[in-house]
Formats: structure tokens, sequence, C-alpha cells
């Protein structure tokens, strides 16, 4: 069976999205997280005014950039919301190696660096509203950190990937997998912007099995791990990379379908760079914190 060219376009994005904004951005703090020793570079917006404030930590798409994520950190700090972004291990200057497990492990590398005394203090966190969401390749793996650790209450994507749909997608077809593979052998060659680990290319994925070892990559059979969450999925209606109609909307069905707490679905007029739609966008995700924490203004 042939893929729909659609479809077939819309693997492409994974690992691949090199978005750079295109906002006049405040001046963020340069940040250092440490994760067993390997420095991960970052940037924090820390919001104005006295007393803390909520913090959402905002996860780059694919390889990213060395700035802010589609200009929504610096939105959501005129909004009165600290914004964490970080380069995952093994991109631009971020040291160690890329794969989706030290992904995982930079994440909760994240979270352990908001929750430490002294930076409490410095960037004026309340560590009662901490917030995960990501743009494209980071969407899909804030859900897979959530579905692995309950105390993560809220979550959002913006054109968020099922790993585990494009893992099948990559064993099922062959035209898909030779491109794919050719893809990462040049990606390889950029060691300026990516280094990967072992079992950090889609091959080495499937040759390891590795969604095996941690299903909940596979986000559509991590529905009930998900299912008490707050929940914002946002897509465009002209991203043919991560689509409605493969992607975001069979998980927003899933979630429906198990009873979820609480999941919403927002739609833009946009493909998936977001280029024209990034302060609709900022706005979505605003409106639906202000709808789980009263506080946000």
């Amino acid at each position: 069976m042939k893929l729909h060219s659609n479809f077939l376009k819309s693997v492409l994005f994974f690992l691949i999205v090199f978005t750079f904004s295109q906002s006049q951005a405040s001046t963020p703090i340069d940040i250092n997280i440490d994760r067993d020793r390997i420095v991960l570079k970052g940037k924090f917006y820390v919001s104005d005014g006295d007393g803390s404030f909520p913090t959402v930590i905002l996860l780059h798409g694919g390889i990213g950039n060395e700035t802010d994520v589609l200009g929504i950190g610096d939105k959501l700090f005129k909004a009165g919301i600290n914004a964490l972004t970080f380069n995952y291990s093994g991109t631009h200057k971020s040291e160690g190696k890329n794969s989706w497990e030290n992904t995982q492990k930079d994440i909760q590398a994240a979270f352990d660096f908001i929750h430490r005394p002294a930076n409490i203090t410095k960037f004026k966190i309340d560590t009662s509203r901490i917030y995960l969401g990501g743009y494209s390749y980071g969407g899909g793996m804030a859900f897979t950190y959530a579905a692995n650790h309950p105390e993560i209450k809220a979550i959002f994507s913006i054109g968020g990937n099922d790993h585990g749909v494009f893992m099948e997608e990559y064993n099922r077809n062959p035209e898909m997998k030779k491109m794919i593979d050719k893809i990462f052998n040049d990606l390889k060659t950029q060691t300026e912007k990516v280094r990967f680990a072992p079992g950090g290319i889609p091959k080495e994925i499937a040759e390891m099995n590795i969604i095996e070892s941690n299903p909940t990559y596979h986000l559509l059979k991590s529905v009930p791990l998900l299912d008490q969450k707050d929940i914002l999925l946002i897509g465009g209606w002209d991203d043919h990379k991560v689509s409605f109609e493969h992607i975001i909307l069979p998980l927003y069905r899933a979630l429906i379908n198990e009873k979820a707490k609480s999941v919403k679905i927002a739609a833009v007029q946009d493909n998936h760079s977001f280029k024209n739609s990034r302060d609709e966008l900022a706005q979505i995700i605003i409106n639906w914190l202000r709808t789980i924490d009263k506080s946000v203004k």
C-alpha cells in the first residue's frame, strides 16, 4: 500500500524542524542546566513585578534554535508567566548526545533546575504552578514525560508528534524509511547543530526496540496515563507534517473516549512552521492557562 502523499510529508518533520523565531523578544537570562554533569544551555524569561509567578517549561521542535520557541517564551513573559527554554543534549552548544532517552532526562533536569531553592528565589518561581509544553518533537516528548510523571498536572503541544505513530509508519513503509534514513545520514554530518547518541536516529530506534522499552513514546497507547491532566492540543489546518487527520484528532478522540478530565483542542490557519500565527498561538496558550490557573492575569 502506497503512503498517501500528505501523510508522507507529515513524517519528514521528525527531528528536522529548524524553526527560528521572527519575533522581537525581550532579553532573557542565559542559564546552565546541569544534567548529571552534562551542561544544557537555556534561556529564562523572568516576569516583572513582585512575588512569585507560574512557570512554563517550553520544549523546542527537533533540533530547535538557540533563542525562543516560536516566540512564545517572550509572549508568556509579557503576560506575567515565566518561561524556560533549553537546547536538548547534543544540540547546538548543549553538551552530551541527542536521543529520545536523553531528551526525557533533559526535561527532568529542567524540572530539577526550577525546584532548586536558589533558582526559586532568583527567578521568582511558584513551584506549585509549573506547566509543560512543546512544539513538534517537543510536544510529543512533553506528553511522554507527563505520562511517566503523575505529578505533572497540565501539558500542551503545538503541532506535537506522536513518536509511536511515526515509528510504526517508518517500519511499515520502505519508501519512507529510505527517505528518513538519508535525512538522518545528512544530519549526522552537521555536528555544529546535533550530535546523536547510539539509539538517536530512527534506524537505531527501530533496531534497539526503544518504543518497546518505553511504550509511552506511543501517545495513543498512553492515554490512560494522561487522562487526569489538563491538556491542550494545538494544530495547524494546513500542517501536513503533523496533521489533524493523522496525529492530533486521533489523540484527542482517544482522550475523549477515555473520559479525560480536561482536554481542549484548538486550530490555527497555518502550516507546521506556524510563522503566520505565532501571536495567536501564544494567546491560545495564555487563555488556556487562565482557565486552569485563576491567578494568571
